[in-house]
């Protein structure tokens, strides 16, 4: 192994241990630093470095877009304070916040563009951490029904300063507010967010070549899911597996004339295929409608506020929400109204921009090279999880996802090289 995938290799496989200490908001900024720290020096000194440090080529298109509209997000996020007068503590107090959050975006996906890591490595990675999972799961699963508490301890990591002490909180399980029955987070601060990562752990084993380490990977990434009791969940389970692998299928004739069929049978069905999805869509909400109900109360909030106070740059920082959202704050829960309340047009741009030209390349790719179903997967888990969670805050821990992205532009400008 190269330094860089040692070194990613070592993170992933001491994952429960980093979260046994409440290490895990603390390890995620300092490897995204470090990597980035290692492209940039391999790419200043280029063949004076050691060759196994040594840049693969040079940085994508794509991945400078990315940088690009991180940077633009720190300038919404200073022009938000600086238009609400929140003053220059606080206005550090959230720079940090974004290095520790959007910055890693950006850069996990150059450190994967321009080191040497291998996919390969990511791939068994991710089934060690599934393989740890299933030994843990059983105290795990037992917690609850043999009067074990829900929280351990929190690490006294948490003066360090962070979104909240749930993120340096261990854990044995939580109990579901609305029903009273236990949900599993396992290593991640809350069940949903938990979830999504058991899509991205399938969306890796499904690559994986030895049949065990897949087992460990799948087996694992389904626990999560439906341990954590989550709907979106379930929903990326499906799309974002099944998904990319029926992308290329669009592309023959037997599956252009299957389109044609069924687009003439809606003439006779529609009106039934209609209301059954939308007796689903009300299901699916009335499943966990206590949520449902604030969510949907914070984006109305976010979204008139925005519009009617600052629709440039934002507020600045999210705030204190009525007792209508159970007081949880305003621009929290979505990434697309939350940077539209806390960072404004600009800000929101700033994601958009370079995550949809992601998509279209990735797409792109997929349809003609098995190589882009997984970037496709982990593409659309991390558009699903923009709906229900702030991608920033979890950045620390969708590394591996991200340094993925960056693994694929570099085989796809490599596939391209003379």
């Amino acid at each position: 192994m190269s330094p860089p995938e040692a070194l990613a290799w070592r993170v992933m496989v001491m994952t429960w241990v980093f979260y046994g200490m409440g290490a895990l908001y603390v390890v995620g900024p300092v490897l995204g630093w470090t990597f980035a720290g290692m492209a940039v020096l391999a790419l200043y000194l280029g063949p004076a470095i050691r060759p196994d440090l040594r840049a693969t080529g040079p940085v994508p298109a794509l991945v400078w877009l990315w940088l690009a509209g991180m940077l633009v997000m720190l300038v919404a996020l200073w022009g938000g304070h600086l238009g609400w007068g929140l003053g220059l503590k606080q206005t550090i107090k959230s720079s940090i916040g974004w290095a520790k959050g959007w910055a890693l975006v950006a850069l996990f996906i150059l450190a994967g563009a321009v080191l040497p890591i291998r996919r390969e490595v990511l791939i068994r990675g991710q089934c060690a951490i599934g393989f740890w999972t299933l030994v843990l799961a059983p105290v795990l699963l037992a917690a609850p029904y043999i009067g074990m508490p829900e929280r351990i301890f929190t690490s006294p990591l948490k003066a360090i300063g962070g979104p909240g002490p749930e993120y340096f909180s261990v854990y044995f399980f939580t109990y579901d507010p609305a029903s009273w029955t236990p949900r599993w987070q396992f290593y991640l601060p809350w069940s949903p967010f938990a979830a999504l990562l058991g899509v991205v752990m399938v969306l890796f084993a499904l690559e994986e070549r030895h049949r065990g380490w897949m087992a460990a990977g799948v087996g694992a990434g389904l626990l999560t899911i439906l341990a954590s009791k989550s709907r979106m969940g379930l929903v990326g389970l499906v799309a974002c597996t099944i998904g990319p692998r029926m992308l290329p299928q669009v592309l023959r004739s037997a599956a252009w004339l299957a389109l044609s069929g069924a687009t003439a049978s809606l003439a006779v069905l529609g009106t039934w295929l209609l209301t059954s999805a939308q007796a689903s869509v009300a299901a699916f909400k009335g499943a966990r409608a206590d949520s449902t109900r604030v969510r949907e109360a914070l984006q109305r909030i976010a979204f008139e506020r925005w519009r009617e106070e600052a629709p440039w740059f934002g507020h600045g920082t999210v705030q204190p929400g009525p007792h209508l959202v159970e007081y949880m704050p305003i621009g929290s829960h979505h990434t697309w109204f939350g940077l539209l309340f806390v960072k404004g047009l600009v800000g929101f741009g700033a994601l958009f921009v370079p995550l949809v030209a992601h998509l279209v390349v990735v797409v792109a790719d997929a349809t003609r090279h098995p190589r882009g179903r997984l970037p496709l997967g982990i593409l659309m888990t991390l558009i699903l999880l923009s709906f229900g969670e702030n991608l920033e805050i979890e950045a620390y821990m969708f590394w591996p996802a991200l340094l993925m992205l960056g693994v694929h532009l570099r085989e796809m400008a490599d596939a391209r090289a003379p």
